[in-house]
């Protein structure tokens, strides 16, 4: 098993295939990007991930000149390089190397960076037990200041927020948006139930358009579980009867912890677990 990168089309170890230090991604954030896994060795919802991806770039203002039949290849040779059994995935495009200024117009070509390296499951008891997760005090970028609809690699939000919950000694932090209300994890979606009802915060409340998320919603609805997007507050998470996140990594990850105290009755509850086993379902059906 191993770790394999590709850059513009070249496939090699991380010692062999580098960036080039001006490139704007490296100097200023300024990319997009995408996390997936595999199963079986394919990546999951790979066409549902690059047109997010052409998203994000359109939002970042720039044209990616690389059809998805070149994208999919490229991520191929990539794993067929990294022969690992599972892996996780990440693909970055940048607007390319500059002269580190904001000289636009002085761009050349967008830079598209892919990484594979072997997958690491999460344990089991994960989502035998559940996550503890905490709310901190970072506050989730507003819409106005940073579109979270772009998966830009520009993560500095996300991984303050990561720190002081590690800090606490959670799995995960909660991030409420600059009006008090729950936003979203800084890896994940959230989700809670209240009454057999499944509500997650809307897009509006400065989240990104997760992908299992969506999925998550196609089940909700396919399998006759009430759900709405809605406005939720701390106080709501608080009261719920179970409370649980989504992500490609995580899948659907019970919450059965918050800031201390038990979710529900402390257990990862039926819906979660229906959920899940449903999602599970589908990717091998995938």
């Amino acid at each position: 098993m191993g770790f394999a990168v590709s850059i513009d089309g070249r496939v090699g170890s991380p010692e062999e295939v580098t960036l080039k230090v001006t490139d704007n991604g490296f100097v200023f954030g300024d990319s997009g990007y995408e996390t997936l896994r595999t199963y079986g060795g394919r990546p999951f919802e790979l066409d549902r991930h690059l047109s997010r991806l052409r998203r994000t770039i359109r939002l970042l203002g720039f044209d990616l000149p690389i059809a998805d039949d070149e994208i999919k290849a490229r991520i191929d040779a990539c794993l067929s390089f990294a022969g690992n059994a599972e892996s996780y995935l990440r693909v970055i495009v940048s607007r390319g190397v500059g002269d580190m200024s904001y000289r636009f117009e002085r761009m050349g070509a967008p830079t598209m960076a892919i990484y594979v390296k072997p997958l690491e499951p999460y344990d089991p008891a994960l989502y035998e037990k559940g996550a503890a997760v905490v709310i901190v005090s970072i506050r989730r970028n507003p819409i106005e200041a940073l579109n979270p609809a772009m998966k830009a690699s520009n993560l500095l939000n996300n991984a303050l927020a990561s720190r002081e919950a590690y800090q606490k000694g959670a799995f995960e932090a909660i991030l409420l948006n600059t009006r008090g209300e729950v936003a979203e994890a800084a890896g994940s979606n959230i989700f809670m139930v209240k009454g057999g009802r499944l509500q997650t915060p809307p897009l509006s409340a400065g989240i990104l358009e997760g992908i299992t998320r969506q999925i998550t919603l196609e089940i909700a609805a396919a399998t006759g579980v009430v759900f709405e997007e809605r406005v939720l507050h701390p106080q709501d998470l608080r009261s719920a009867d179970e409370v649980f996140l989504t992500s490609s990594l995580k899948e659907i990850a019970p919450v059965t912890t918050l800031d201390g105290a038990p979710v529900g009755d402390g257990k990862p509850g039926p819906v979660t677990k229906q959920l899940l086993a449903a999602y599970r379902a589908r990717i091998q059906g995938d």
